[in-house]
């Protein structure tokens, strides 16, 4: 059981690594107003209100792959490749935060920001899926992952982001940040996992 908890103690440590990464990069994005008054501050609000929606998905994610590693008994290679095909949807945040808070009113940029949401979901959902092939399906692990009503509801709420967005882009806004409202709980499914594992 010693050498599962090692494996999963070493991709988590990656994955902090990374997350810490990218949370760095997106913050290096932010550039001061032109002007020394408050009032100058209001150029940057979009770019701040982004960054801010941004940081709190990223704290989403990290948070709740906390959760899903101290899980698991274990990691194989199909999970560390779902491991790093999570982490490479989750390096192209900063990238479209930057292009949306630079662009607020724009559907290009609120339809890219919103797809690259629906893939980091899509690719949390691939690597919850790999875990479960690791612990297998009459485990505890496999209960906790049986119902993900809040991930379902995620996924359906960025397809309706992406198709609004070419439209009505604060209204994509607005499912997003309903969705960080959601998760805004961390998911408690594992937690009682963790006690166990330990």
């Amino acid at each position: 059981m010693r050498r599962f908890a090692t494996e999963t103690d070493r991709v988590e440590a990656f994955s902090d690594g990374v997350f810490a990464v990218i949370i760095t990069i997106m913050v290096l994005e932010l550039r001061p107003p032109n002007g020394t008054s408050f009032g100058a501050l209001s150029q940057s609000l979009p770019a701040l209100g982004t960054y801010a929606l941004s940081f709190a998905f990223i704290g989403i994610y990290w948070n709740n792959h906390h959760h899903l590693l101290r899980a698991s008994r274990g990691v194989d290679g199909r999970a560390m490749w779902a491991n790093l095909n999570l982490l490479f949807w989750l390096s192209l945040i900063p990238f479209s935060t930057a292009w949306l808070g630079a662009n607020l009113r724009a559907s290009g940029p609120t339809t890219l920001y919103a797809i690259v949401f629906l893939l980091n979901a899509i690719a949390y959902t691939v690597l919850q899926r790999a875990l479960l092939r690791v612990n297998g399906p009459e485990t505890p692990f496999a209960k906790a992952v049986a119902v993900d009503v809040k991930g379902q509801i995620s996924l359906l709420l960025y397809a309706i982001a992406i198709a609004v967005s070419f439209f009505y882009p604060f209204a994509t806004d607005a499912l997003l940040v309903t969705v960080a409202v959601i998760w805004f709980v961390p998911d408690r499914r594992f937690e009682p996992l963790i006690g166990i594992k330990q």
